[in-house]
């Protein structure tokens, strides 16, 4: 009887010291403010000829609607056509190709 009195009180000694971990949840909320950045209408030949060469190999077939820049030289839009759809494709100063937009 002594051994189970002792045995108990053993358990509840342990129980009481164990560490118990609480797994709490936590949500986070990202805000991702996008601002639209504004262009300007430049002519064919102002065109950086990295990226009018860029897009010349892409876009081969297409016609030149329109041309802008954007107001801090970062990268280009262009409105072309093929075949009566319209697209506006993105170029970075550098030529690099950004994204495509059907219009």
């Amino acid at each position: 009887m002594k051994n189970l009195f002792l045995s108990a009180a053993l358990v509840l000694a342990f129980a009481a010291n164990a560490v118990t971990v609480n797994q709490i949840r936590t949500s986070e909320n990202t805000t991702v403010n996008y601002q639209e950045k504004e262009y300007k209408v430049i002519e064919q030949g102002d065109i950086a000829p990295a990226v009018l060469k860029s897009a010349v190999d892409k876009y081969a077939g297409y016609a030149l609607v329109n041309a802008y820049v954007a107001q801090d030289g970062s990268d280009y839009k262009f409105v072309l056509t093929k075949d009566g759809k319209d697209i506006t494709a993105y170029f970075k100063n550098s030529g690099e190709f950004i994204k495509e937009e059907t219009a």
